[in-house]
């Protein structure tokens, strides 16, 4: 794990590398691979800080990306047997969903249950692009609040 850190602050410290390194750690983290990416983000932001706005976007994007991917993925499991199917916790969860549509995609930022929220958006078909935006509104909220936090509450770490 360590050998991997290093390297990822390696790749964040060259500008080259850094921005599309945050898009595909963001990419990935948002379909249902267990990664965080703020990590990069914050990263990236301490060895660059004119790099802040651009990490935030570029986050953004790639985590709404990767989420609706999980979206699509939720979509084609629609099919699937869900071994869930008819459990008290699913019905509330499905009714939820189907009463909030798109706009329960806002949570999609939320650790642990965001990237399962966008399959299951796509498994009830919501419709595509409302969810979309709707990810990407609270995801960009998550990357701003989460970053400036952490440069405010670690001034001095890393590199700043």
């Amino acid at each position: 794990m360590e050998i991997w850190m290093h390297q990822l602050l390696h790749w964040l410290a060259l500008p080259q590398f850094g921005l599309s390194t945050v898009f595909v750690v963001s990419f990935i983290s948002a379909t249902l691979l267990p990664l965080g990416s703020e990590p990069a983000v914050f990263g990236l932001v301490k060895l660059n800080p004119d790099l802040f706005w651009p990490a935030i976007g570029v986050a953004t994007v790639g985590n709404t990306l990767g989420g609706a991917v999980s979206w699509w993925m939720g979509l084609g499991a629609h099919k699937a047997v869900d071994r869930a199917r008819g459990s008290p916790t699913e019905v509330r969860a499905l009714g939820w969903l189907r009463r909030f549509g798109p706009a329960a995609c806002l949570l999609s930022w939320l650790p642990g249950v965001g990237d399962p929220l966008c399959a299951v958006a796509g498994w009830l078909k919501l419709p595509f692009w409302p969810c979309v935006a709707y990810m990407a509104v609270g995801k960009f909220f998550r990357y701003l609040v989460m970053t400036s936090v952490l440069l405010y509450f670690m001034p001095g770490q890393l590199g700043g």
